[in-house]
């Protein structure tokens, strides 16, 4: 909702601004300019991204306008779970959990936390190093290592779409410039015109390089920039899945090991001490 307030603010502050000076927003009306500027910058992001990283732009937008995928109580239901995999393990054993990991979807002890169910990505992440422990796997070192491996993997992954769509908001400018260079020529073909007539294909040359920076600055790179500081909150999740993991193969308890992944949390999604105790002490085997 503020991401939409902030956008139309942009256009509010810019236009009206301009307004108040005594300018006329007609003139800024320049089709031709339009599509001479988004028109190459999308084509050109076509040509420079991948199948895979446009369908994944499509997504990302349209996620940054959402409530955040991760907040306090998904973070709660998360330490939880993490804790019954823990005390579980630490009760009955590793192989205990052999038959929660090889079927997830079917486990008895997984499904008391739907939330993190929905989250197939997670649930992967976390049976595949539950099934490498079991299986003998419980070197802290070389779990961390193959943990921090993924992570950034996914990280890059994640990257791609923030990353391009910057690279696109640093075009704009640009390309603002080649639709202003155009208006220069097409002007310069009219020279003989009078001058109220140059005034006004000058002025729409001008729009080109208007347009351009507009569309980058305030919009295409706050985009950009929202996009890559949700997927950076999104990571937090498997970091807080790794910090909880090596801490109790290190030998913490099941209740300190948590409190290992809930100190590593942004602020404003993290439970508190207290609320997370209070939520495991609540949770049976």
């Amino acid at each position: 909702m503020f991401k939409i307030l902030g956008l139309i603010g942009v256009c509010a502050c810019v236009f009206g601004g301009y307004v108040l000076h005594g300018g006329h927003l007609g003139v800024l009306w320049q089709p031709t300019e339009v599509l001479i500027i988004v028109g190459a910058a999308v084509m050109a992001f076509i040509v420079a991204n991948s199948t895979h990283t446009l369908k994944q732009t499509f997504v990302d937008l349209a996620a940054i306008f959402k409530k955040d995928k991760y907040g306090k109580a998904e973070y709660l239901e998360l330490l939880g779970m993490l804790y019954m995999v823990f005390k579980t393990a630490r009760t009955k054993g590793w192989l205990a959990l052999e038959q929660h990991v090889e079927d997830p979807f079917n486990s008895d002890l997984f499904k008391k936390f739907p939330g993190f169910m929905a989250d197939h990505h997670a649930v992967t992440f976390l049976c595949d190093y539950l099934r490498l422990i079991s299986l003998g796997a419980e070197k802290p070192h070389e779990i961390e290592a193959l943990m921090d491996q993924e992570i950034d993997t996914q990280q890059e992954e994640r990257d791609h779409t923030s990353h391009a769509v910057q690279t696109m908001a640093d075009g704009m400018p640009a390309l603002g410039i080649v639709a202003a260079v155009l208006g220069v020529i097409h002007t310069m073909g009219s020279i003989s015109e009078p001058p109220e007539v140059l005034g006004k294909l000058i002025g729409a040359a001008l729009v080109g390089t208007f347009l351009g920076v507009l569309l980058s600055y305030g919009f295409i790179a706050p985009i950009a920039g929202a996009i890559k500081i949700r997927n950076d909150a999104e990571l937090k999740y498997y970091i807080c899945m790794k910090t909880s993991i090596l801490a109790f193969l290190q030998g913490a308890a099941p209740q300190v090991a948590i409190e290992f992944g809930r100190k590593i949390l942004n602020h404003e999604s993290q439970p508190t001490f207290l609320e997370v105790e209070e939520a495991t002490q609540n949770i049976s085997i």
